[in-house]
């Protein structure tokens, strides 16, 4: 079980996801995630556990060096709230660990859609009782997919495995961060058009 502070596992702590795990199976196909990407992603557990406080001091670099980015953590003209900086970051790690665990039940996607209204203005900024933007603009999402995964390739390299593993490990981490992203993007999306 995760430990991702109100991720219980259905209970009412978090949303429900519109999407059942009979829904992110076609998805999932369309993304050409299968069993090998989740065996590649458990490959990667140990890895990334090792290194993920680096692989968030990476990442947290990119958002801090770009002020689109960084303003998402921060009220309108305002410095970025350090306290919901640090809350998102724990969860943030949390996300590698789970990601990495690839583990698809019904709590796994309602999370999934939970993390979508925390990004969105349904929920944004509510958990950590934040002083931040009240929305992550939508233009967002998806392009992060790039430096994520971008950046992950040298820390799943450190790991040991030949350069063919690492490239499953990555291709798989790719695939898993895009289908993640589009769970995350429902709340943005007209009703009905999902």
């Amino acid at each position: 079980m995760s430990t991702i502070p109100g991720y219980t596992h259905g209970t009412a702590a978090v949303a429900r996801s519109p999407i059942t795990v009979a829904d992110f199976g076609p998805m999932c196909a369309a993304a050409l995630f299968g069993d090998d990407d989740v065996a590649a992603l458990r490959r990667s557990l140990p890895v990334v556990s090792a290194h993920a406080d680096a692989i968030l001091d990476v990442w947290y670099g990119f958002v801090g060096s770009s002020p689109a980015l960084v303003a998402t953590f921060a009220p309108s003209g305002g410095a970025p709230d350090s306290a919901y900086l640090t809350a998102v970051r724990r969860r943030f790690r949390q996300w590698i660990l789970d990601t990495a665990g690839a583990n698809y039940d019904q709590p796994w996607l309602d999370y999934q859609h939970e993390i979508g209204l925390r990004h969105h203005r349904i929920k944004k900024n509510a958990t950590d009782a934040a002083h931040a933007a009240a929305i992550v603009p939508f233009r967002y999402l998806a392009p992060l997919v790039v430096p994520v995964t971008t950046t992950l390739k040298p820390f799943l390299a450190r790991g040991g495995h030949d350069a063919a593993v690492v490239d499953q490990m990555h291709a798989a981490w790719v695939k898993s961060c895009l289908l993640q992203i589009t769970l995350w993007s429902h709340p943005y999306v007209i009703a009905g058009d999902f």
